[in-house]
């Protein structure tokens, strides 16, 4: 749930809009008529009377719910009286009429600022005041936060010039920042867009402390088109995504540097053993024909002589004859 405050110096016109709009239906009101909203005006013109002085009589707030949200009536009732209390409008008139006709259900409250006893009652940094009391309110009846803006959800067609104007100032720094390394490419790209950078400095010094966006004939601070577009929000998150990309180049760096190792040590492996092929083949080979010498030798001194196959025959005869002579003579002996 979110809130947010409107300027107004008229209760006729406010009444008017709140109650004429299809679909709209007053769920609460005390000091009042109601039922038309001529006599409403007319009973917080009446009122207003005790301090003339007090010109700004009119507050009209808005209470927006989350799109698809639909709180009770009750549970509205009890809402809407505990943020009029804690903003200190009390003991006044007030009516509060519910908008079905958006897709986020949403609450207008119009309430005198001149109390019951003619009293004024105090309205400074009441927008500020109105926005904490809602995020307040989101948590201690479990609502839907609404963190951050979606201009999908949003029907610009049917905001006024200011709110207009805001809205695109926002969506043109959305879709800059990721783009920007720097304040001054920020400025430089929204310039571009026809969307001005003014810079507020502390004191005399050229230190800068605060940021505005000029389009057209409005000037919106940073923090008015969104929290986290202050200057200071804008400086850290242009920090942050520069200290992120370094990172990520390191990263890269790093896993190229160790892919790059990877191949050299393979491509040294590889030639090492490309080296130490053919000095091993040569090696064995002068062992194999070493081994085989030998082998080679005693075949040649066993194996008989297969060329020469015929003996002759008195070769033979005194072969045998000399056998005889050695027996005799190993027997006489």
């Amino acid at each position: 749930m979110i809130s947010k405050c409107i300027s107004t110096g008229s209760f006729k016109n406010t009444c008017r809009y709140i109650t004429q709009k299809p679909g709209a239906t007053i769920i609460l009101s005390e000091g009042v008529r109601s039922y038309d909203y001529k006599l409403m005006a007319k009973d917080f013109e009446m009122q207003q009377q005790l301090r003339p002085e007090k010109q700004q009589a009119c507050f009209h707030g808005v209470l927006s719910f989350y799109p698809g949200e639909k709180p009770s009536d009750e549970m509205m009732e009890a809402i809407v009286k505990k943020y009029l209390q804690d903003l200190k409008i009390e003991n006044t008139q007030y009516a509060v009429c519910k908008h079905a006709d958006k897709a986020h259900l949403h609450l207008h409250i119009v309430a005198n600022l001149v109390n019951n006893n003619g009293q004024a009652i105090k309205d400074s940094w009441i927008g500020l005041k109105g926005k904490k009391i809602a995020q307040r309110l989101t948590q201690e009846y479990k609502l839907i936060p609404a963190l951050e803006k979606k201009l999908s959800l949003t029907h610009l067609d049917e905001l006024r010039q200011p709110e207009l104007d805001k809205y695109r100032v926002y969506q043109h720094i959305t879709e800059i920042l990721p783009q920007c390394r720097s304040m001054a490419e920020l400025e430089k790209k929204l310039l571009q867009r026809g969307i001005e950078v003014q810079y507020k400095y502390k004191g005399q010094t050229q230190e800068k402390q605060g940021i505005s966006f000029k389009t057209g004939n409005y000037c919106f601070k940073g923090s008015q088109v969104d929290r986290k577009f202050s200057y200071t929000g804008l400086v850290n998150t242009i920090q942050l995504k520069v200290t992120e990309t370094l990172q990520q180049q390191q990263k890269q760096a790093q896993l190229l540097l160790q892919t790059q190792e990877k191949k050299r040590e393979k491509s040294i492996g590889q030639e090492q053993k490309n080296e130490l092929k053919p000095t091993s083949k040569i090696a064995k080979e002068p062992t194999r024909k070493q081994n085989n010498k030998p082998a080679k030798l005693i075949d040649a001194v066993i194996k008989p002589d297969l060329t020469y196959d015929y003996v002759p025959a008195e070769l033979l005869k005194e072969t045998e004859e000399s056998r005889k002579r050695k027996r005799g003579m190993r027997i006489s002996h």
